[in-house]
């Protein structure tokens, strides 16, 4: 039986239809989420895209974090259900406390959209298995409020339990200057939550999936071959 991944539209997503096709890809049924859902119609997994919801008003993602498809969603989540935030989706998901910390704006106060490498940390997770820790990608990244903050004591909690997933790098090294392109702490690129079914982070997988486009490269293609294979062997 095919795996049904769910991808949420809210009002001002950009990366909805990338993300199903990088679903469909990796072998798996994309099936279209709208803002106001809160049916999820027997997805097995959910992918929050990028972009800017309801116009990243009063903060990115504090509205979308009280949509009705987000009331199912943080509830599933808190049960297993394996939750993808991109980006935008990643800045939801700190909204919506289901993983720690929170974005802010850029530390140079300009939109960044280039290719960005990253380290990946953990392998551990249900999104990140077919990476290996240590390895390095390179995806495209595109945002206003990328910087990754929190107070001394999640950071520490974070790496003390191995769930900094991926970090900006430089060369091989840990990201100074050009490296870290939001000002980032500690470099941090994605985090994951206890149970390791929720991940987040600000660079987009989803436009690395084929050799045609982007990067000229597919490393973003893992994200959805780590959630199948996941999902077909549970």
């Amino acid at each position: 039986m095919t795996a049904r991944i769910g991808v949420v539209t809210f009002p001002g997503s950009l990366d909805d239809r990338d993300t199903q096709r990088a679903v469909r890809l990796a072998g798996a049924e994309p099936v279209a989420l709208w803002h106001k859902d809160k049916d999820l119609k027997q997805v097995d997994a959910v992918v929050l895209p990028g972009g800017f919801s309801y116009g990243d008003y009063l903060r990115a993602g504090a509205i979308s974090r009280f949509s009705p498809v987000m009331e199912t969603v943080i509830e599933q989540a808190k049960a297993g259900l394996p939750v993808l935030g991109i980006c935008n989706g990643f800045q939801v998901l700190t909204e919506a406390h289901l993983l720690p910390g929170a974005m802010l704006g850029n530390d140079h106060l300009h939109f960044i959209c280039r290719d960005q490498k990253l380290r990946v940390e953990s392998a551990e997770t249900f999104w990140t298995s077919d990476f290996r820790a240590g390895q390095e990608i390179n995806i495209p990244l595109k945002n206003m409020d990328g910087r990754y903050v929190a107070d001394e004591y999640t950071l520490d909690k974070l790496e003390a339990e191995g769930r900094v997933v991926f970090r900006y790098v430089a060369r091989g090294e840990a990201a100074h200057g050009y490296g870290n392109p939001n000002g980032s702490l500690r470099d941090i690129a994605g985090i994951t939550n206890e149970a390791g079914n929720v991940v987040g982070l600000m660079p987009h997988p989803e436009h690395a999936v084929e050799p045609l486009i982007g990067t000229g490269r597919t490393d973003g293609l893992p994200f959805f071959t780590s959630i199948l294979k996941k999902l077909v062997n549970a």
